[in-house]
């Protein structure tokens, strides 16, 4: 944890770890809506979850490009995508129709698209190797804590001004956004080229990648679909949004405790070992969660967050190891593909939902989490990500190891 608060020192991502707050409390805002967008255009849980599917789709397929463009250009865009983000998403209350709002989420969402990858190697560029996992995971958590307040902050907003309430979230979000313009001028360190542990051409281990790919998209589908749809399910029974704000806030900040913990301890123990304990205790923690609804709900949503949640940090960077020499690439392609589940999750869940109830879609999660372990036991091993940082000097070219990398033990 010391090591955690001496992150704070760093200016750089403190300013970076503030514009991640604020375009992830945009994302938070976005489940306080459906239950207000349900009545005004006359939706189901299918088609309310296009809203999702709108922001965080083109959120996810642009990630990869603007990843690429942090790998060329450099990082300063963070603060354009913000004032972009923060723009777009002001005009989402004023939608006349239901197409015009997917297309006004759809731009809002791509400056989230844009801000992600590039401010994740931006962070990567500002830490030491040693504290990757830490730093990362701090950082993540400033994200993690304004997707939490996003739903606290809608339901002031919305109570007050129903869905136009949007037009208040303007002046944050460009306020931050230059912020960020002013702020981050070229990081210190080396120039990418010379970052880079190995050269330009070398050969990328897509078979790794897949699996570290595949955890993160199975992960997301959880996580988002039980923030996505806890307004909207305790709505159905009766609850007020006094209480369901503050749940679906508690379910996303206790990931942020998640966050830091896994992080802290991944720098000790191996990020796979974490990531697979995490998985496993998150079983029991989402059936609770699922299962009992009800005041008791505030509970099994901490526990919720702070496993179900708390792997992605490690992930991110897992995959920023395996592409080093192409880290804006890497965060775009784990971070998109990982949003674009995530996004495409909501409104699938939402049609099994209208067909079964939403309790019982919800409760499938349990069968999601069971399947990722499976997937994260052939996660590559902390020996094998050692060995891509750090070639052995008497060789000129890095062989592979002679153990397949998705199944070396711990």
């Amino acid at each position: 944890m010391s090591d955690a608060l001496a992150l704070f020192r760093n200016r750089s991502l403190v300013t970076l770890m503030a514009g991640h707050f604020t375009v992830d409390a945009y994302a938070g805002l976005l489940p306080v809506l459906y239950p207000l967008l349900i009545n005004k255009f006359s939706l189901n849980l299918a088609t309310v979850g296009f809203v999702a599917l709108a922001y965080s789709g083109l959120a996810s397929v642009s990630q990869p490009f603007f990843g690429m463009l942090a790998d060329r250009y450099g990082t300063r865009m963070t603060g354009l995508a913000l004032a972009w983000t923060a723009c777009s998403f002001a005009a989402i209350g004023f939608a006349p129709t239901f197409p015009v709002l997917l297309v006004v989420a759809a731009f809002s969402g791509l400056g989230s698209g844009a801000f992600h990858p590039v401010a994740a190697v931006s962070v990567s560029r500002l830490l030491a190797s040693r504290a990757r996992n830490t730093g990362m995971s701090v950082y993540v958590t400033a994200g993690t804590v304004g997707l939490a307040a996003g739903p606290v902050i809608g339901v002031v907003l919305f109570g007050f001004f129903d869905s136009r309430g949007t037009a208040a979230t303007l002046v944050p979000g460009l306020l931050a956004g230059i912020w960020l313009l002013v702020r981050m001028r070229p990081l210190p360190g080396a120039p990418r080229h010379q970052r880079s542990v190995k050269a330009g051409g070398a050969a990328v281990p897509w078979l790794v990648l897949a699996v570290v790919i595949l955890v993160m998209m199975s992960r997301n589908w959880t996580v988002v679909v039980l923030q996505a749809f806890t307004p909207t399910w305790y709505h159905s029974m009766g609850f007020q949004p006094w209480f369901y704000g503050p749940l679906a806030a508690t379910l996303v900040l206790a990931s942020a405790i998640g966050t830091v913990g896994s992080g802290t301890l991944a720098d000790r123990f191996g990020r796979r070992a974490i990531i697979i304990g995490s998985l496993v205790l998150s079983i029991p923690a989402v059936w609770l969660y699922v299962t009992f609804p009800g005041p008791q709900a505030f509970g099994s949503a901490v526990l919720v967050g702070m496993l179900a949640a708390s792997s992605g940090p490690l992930l991110l960077v897992i995959a920023q190891d395996l592409l080093s020499h192409r880290a804006g690439f890497a965060s775009g392609l784990i971070l998109g593909l990982g949003f674009v589940t995530g996004a495409i999750g909501v409104p699938v869940t939402g049609a099994i939902a209208d067909r079964i109830g939403l309790q019982t879609a919800l409760e499938l999660q349990i069968a999601v989490v069971a399947a990722t372990i499976a997937v994260a036991w052939f996660l590559p091993s902390e020996e094998y990500l050692r060995s891509l940082r750090e070639p052995a000097p008497a060789q000129p070219q890095l062989s592979m190891p002679a153990k397949d990398p998705i199944r070396v033990r711990l």
